[in-house]
């Protein structure tokens, strides 16, 4: 199986404007992105973005660089301008690796390609992990999803899902409430998608959902117009991405260890 990886990366995030240029243990973020992404036996790396000071920097490190419009809305819109512009078969699998996940694993990269090949019947295809502790479950910025009993996904959202009613109740007291729940296994998701090329040209056709604007997911898109996404555990879970000071400073930590 063959399959590429495409990297959307853009300078603007409102908490940390630049953040695929932030400094991690003397390398730019995109570039530890990159090399794992590298790891992952993938026919082709391009790292995307709409931005010359990311252009600059990762053809410095000697990637291969498309430049897009700064208009998408999403990665996945980014994603599809690289490929038609590279002119791939409708039948190519492409797997869109975020630009903020310095710590993928690049087994989870092949993990996600593979399992969109062998499933003829998912648009797309995602991985998830087990949510560890009440703090993850309610921070807005770990998107969690549930799936149906044929593990394909059926919601992903900022908020808990789903609301234990019995358990977690009025809101209040949280912490308590959990402990007393049923073995409830939530699951965040893992954000890096597999997808062919003929989905992507179909994506791109389909207006910004509601639910997409709503929750700022990109992937409920694909859900509100029918589409199935198979989602399995990662083989490897990874440490969550960076969207706060927070976790650049706990990625810095990590990848600064001897």
């Amino acid at each position: 199986m063959s399959f590429n990886v495409i990297i959307p990366a853009r300078y603007a995030s409102s908490r940390l404007p630049g953040k695929p240029l932030l400094d991690i243990a003397g390398k730019p973020m995109l570039q530890h992105v990159y090399e794992q992404a590298c790891l992952s036996g993938a026919a082709r790396v391009i790292i995307a973005t709409d931005d010359e000071r990311i252009k600059s920097a990762a053809e410095g490190f000697g990637a291969e660089v498309c430049m897009t419009s700064n208009t998408h809305v999403s990665g996945t819109d980014r994603v599809q301008e690289v490929v038609t512009k590279y002119a791939f078969n409708e039948q190519d699998i492409i797997v869109n690796v975020q630009g903020d996940e310095p710590l993928i694993p690049p087994g989870n990269i092949e993990q996600v390609a593979q399992l969109l090949a062998a499933d003829a019947e998912a648009g797309m295809a995602t991985l998830s992990e087990p949510i560890a502790d009440l703090q993850e479950l309610l921070n807005p910025n770990a998107v969690k999803v549930v799936s149906d009993k044929q593990g394909y996904a059926i919601y992903f959202s900022r908020a808990p899902i789903p609301w234990a009613r019995e358990g977690f109740g009025d809101g209040q007291n949280l912490e308590n409430k959990l402990a007393r729940l049923p073995d409830q296994e939530y699951q965040r998701h893992i954000g890096i998608y597999a997808y062919r090329v003929g989905f992507l040209h179909q994506f791109v056709q389909w207006p910004q959902a509601p639910i997409e604007a709503a929750e700022s997911l990109e992937q409920l898109r694909a859900i509100w117009n029918g589409v199935r996404i198979k989602l399995v555990p990662a083989i490897e879970p990874p440490p969550a991405g960076v969207d706060t000071e927070q976790d650049l400073a706990r990625v810095r930590e990590l990848l600064s260890a001897p």
